[in-house]
């Protein structure tokens, strides 16, 4: 019998490693999570009940974790499924958005046609922390005319508050820190 995961036991499966990747950081290492295929199953299912019935037409999933979650989401919810990419990565004509992290700058980019007017998108990504990275996501993809109309993660860090950097309303996270 396939043992059955709740968010506790997903949460169990988490390993923290402290001082990663600087001193001072917890890093929450969702590895052996994914090396169990119904720990896996688990969190996927449960990042994507929330939006079963959601007017989604597209995922996008953040590099590099949301690689990992996004096109098993948007397989699930038979839409289809583009990355979000770190700067330089993506053939073609691209839009890119620069965004400010603790230590410096980032920016992410999309392939231009990757969504456009009318399209209504999902965000997928693994840990949502200050909310910096998702909230570039969101206006990369508004710069395309598309829409988010959702957001889910693996993990989120209640305590950084990230959810209130976002616009969109409707987030959903499996394991709460």
């Amino acid at each position: 019998m396939e043992k059955q995961f709740d968010s506790e036991s997903l949460k169990n499966l988490v390993h923290d490693v402290p001082d990663f990747p600087s001193t001072g950081i917890i890093f929450r290492d969702i590895n052996p999570l994914l090396r169990q295929p119904a720990a896996l199953k688990a969190a996927i299912t449960a990042m994507t009940s929330e939006f079963a019935t959601s007017p989604i037409t597209h995922v996008m999933g953040i590099e590099s974790r949301g690689f990992l979650l996004g096109p098993t989401i948007a397989q699930q919810l038979d839409r289809g499924f583009s990355p979000i990419r770190k700067q330089g990565k993506l053939p073609g004509k691209i839009v890119s958005e620069t965004y400010d992290l603790e230590y410096g700058t980032d920016t992410l980019e999309i392939q231009a046609d990757a969504v456009g007017p009318g399209d209504q998108v999902l965000l997928v990504d693994d840990v949502l922390a200050t909310g910096g990275t998702l909230s570039a996501a969101e206006r990369l993809v508004a710069t395309t005319g598309a829409e988010v109309v959702g957001a889910t993660v693996l993990i989120e860090l209640d305590f950084l508050s990230g959810r209130e950097q976002l616009g969109v309303r409707h987030v959903a996270a499996v394991i709460h820190y």
